[in-house]
């Protein structure tokens, strides 16, 4: 395990910065698992069952398409809605594919192409916009039922 931590520059409670020690979520499950006291058991069980779900995944890619649209309707989306969003996941694959088959393959050419196609549509840079909408994480997708940009 200990080749697995690493250490990042953090705040201590002492407000002075320290190198800490940190893992990344596939070695905080890892740390998980070695764990040897009941009270870790409720977390190794869940996550024996997501590992479950994700080979049952893997032999039928169906549940996990049923797994996505139970998810967005949990969140209350209509199924149009959720329609339309799997069609733009599948186009942005095509367009990723284009890009790929011309000679796009670093990150910062995704991210200038990507800039380019919000600046075409929203006179502004990804950046601005997502600042400007106090988007951290989020993607952003366009809502055909309402006809407005959204936060998903």
């Amino acid at each position: 395990m200990s080749e697995k931590i690493g250490q990042l520059k953090m705040i201590a409670q002492d407000g002075k910065i320290r190198l800490t020690d940190t893992l990344d979520t596939e070695g905080a499950f890892r740390l998980i698992e070695s764990i040897l006291s009941p009270k870790a058991e409720p977390f190794k069980v869940w996550l024996a069952s997501l590992g479950k779900e994700r080979i049952d995944e893997f032999f039928d890619p169906e549940v996990a398409t049923k797994r996505v649209v139970e998810y967005y309707r949990r969140k209350g989306y209509s199924d149009t809605w959720i329609k339309t969003r799997l069609n733009g996941i599948v186009d942005r694959f095509k367009l990723t594919d284009v890009w790929k088959e011309n000679g796009i393959t670093k990150p910062l050419e995704y991210a200038i192409l990507k800039n380019e196609i919000y600046k075409e549509w929203s006179r502004i840079k990804v950046s601005e916009y997502k600042s400007y909408k106090s988007i951290h994480k989020y993607s952003l997708s366009y809502d055909y039922e309402d006809n407005k940009l959204i936060e998903s």
